[in-house]
């Protein structure tokens, strides 16, 4: 092993920079060179990429972003993109690439293992925590500190108004930021895409809760569940309460990354420069049970990780 290839696919999470520059620096100590490849797999398509160095990587651990930009590429869909990305990486010797992004990026990786030899290990980084073979994923904790923080200021403006807040997270078909996020303001309702919306419970829920004189409430849903300002207005209608929609949007992706996103970055990274230094490629690593580990790349891909329906009902006990 002497070259590894870095990319940054799919949507951007806090901690991705911490990611770069701890795969640099490490694999710069085990005697590897690093490039990183720009745009995601559109670089990797068009064979454009930057040496990456323990200077070049220098400052960027509190940064949100990746200083490699990423990108949704639609020809690396197509059987002729990803024999493109894999000549590109024959040319420039690589015997590794570390792959920094979420379930997308990894089956993109997946195909494009069949056709090189180079080795893929992913390490899991989205705010959306849907990785199969890990409890948590780089980005997750900064995602949920940005809607904790915003959540707690809008339930201010709901208390002094006795009004209701629908407020709407990212996560278009799973509900582990919305449920996380719900749990930790305090939210009388969490609606994600794993339940489906029964609106009539919703109701007997707000005109129980006005009941027992609570003349606010927070309901947080995951953007997957459907059309959250069409539900605000039949909440109106059906219970008499004012009701006010706030979508949190692109601002959960960004920012500068918490302590915990950048330390799983490191030792995310610390993983997979491992992995590959033994020859051993093909693997996401991951957390699991407070370890760092790694699971099959194609087992990853192939599974979907379990939702914990407990907490929900932990979440309903909770918001009584």
């Amino acid at each position: 092993m002497r070259n590894i290839g870095v990319v940054t696919s799919g949507g951007d999470a806090p901690g991705m920079n911490a990611t770069i520059r701890a795969v640099t620096r490490i694999a710069y100590s085990k005697k590897f060179q690093v490039i990183g490849f720009e745009k995601g797999w559109e670089g990797l398509i068009t064979n454009t990429f930057r040496p990456l160095t323990p200077r070049s990587v220098g400052g960027i651990i509190q940064l949100g972003g990746t200083i490699l930009f990423t990108s949704r590429c639609s020809e690396f869909k197509k059987k002729e993109g990803i024999k493109k990305a894999a000549e590109t990486l024959t040319s420039n010797n690589l015997d590794g690439l570390i792959v920094i992004g979420g379930n997308g990026s990894f089956k993109g990786a997946l195909e494009l293992s069949k056709e090189t030899d180079t080795l893929m290990v992913g390490i899991p980084a989205t705010i959306d925590n849907d990785v199969f073979g890990t409890d948590e994923t780089i980005g997750f904790d900064t995602a949920v500190n940005t809607a904790v923080a915003e959540i707690d200021k809008i339930r201010d403006t709901a208390i002094s108004h006795e009004r209701i807040f629908i407020v709407e997270v990212m996560g278009r078909t799973r509900g582990f930021l919305a449920l996380t996020v719900g749990i930790t303001v305090g939210a009388e309702t969490i609606l994600v895409p794993e339940v489906k919306c029964e609106k009539e419970g919703i109701f007997k829920t707000i005109k129980e809760n006005i009941a027992k004189g609570k003349k606010s409430g927070i309901i947080v849903a995951a953007e997957g569940i459907g059309d959250t300002r069409k539900l605000a207005r039949e909440i109106e209608e059906n219970t008499g309460t004012e009701v006010r929609l706030s979508i949190l949007g692109y601002a959960q992706r960004g920012g500068s990354p918490t302590a915990r996103s950048r330390l799983l970055a490191s030792l995310f990274a610390n993983k997979a420069v491992e992995l590959l230094s033994k020859g051993q490629g093909n693997r996401v690593v991951g957390l699991q049970n407070g370890m760092i580990t790694s699971i099959e790349l194609e087992k990853s891909c192939k599974n979907e990780k379990t939702f914990d329906h407990s907490l929900l009902k932990l979440a309903r006990v909770l918001a009584t």
